[in-house]
């Protein structure tokens, strides 16, 4: 599920899904936003998306120390 949204509060549960060569689009990401030690990351959170629905949610996103967390995604809602 791929929408505009807004994260309300912190991402809970987070766990690294891919480093390195894991990260699949890493050369998307250098070209984007520089290089950096990218990893795929997932986790949960309360989101308020575009409509107004407040709902938990499993997000996933990409994270480079000195760059940050880049490119998030709602990939399932849990509530």
């Amino acid at each position: 599920m791929m929408a505009e949204f807004e994260i309300l509060g912190e991402i809970k549960d987070i766990v690294t899904i891919a480093t390195g060569r894991g990260v699949y689009i890493r050369r998307y990401l250098e070209r984007a936003y520089g290089k950096g030690r990218w990893r795929k990351r997932k986790g949960r959170a309360t989101v308020k998306i575009v409509d107004g629905t407040i709902c938990e949610a499993e997000i996933h996103w990409f994270e480079a120390h000195g760059v940050g967390r880049k490119d998030f995604k709602i990939k399932r809602v849990i509530r």
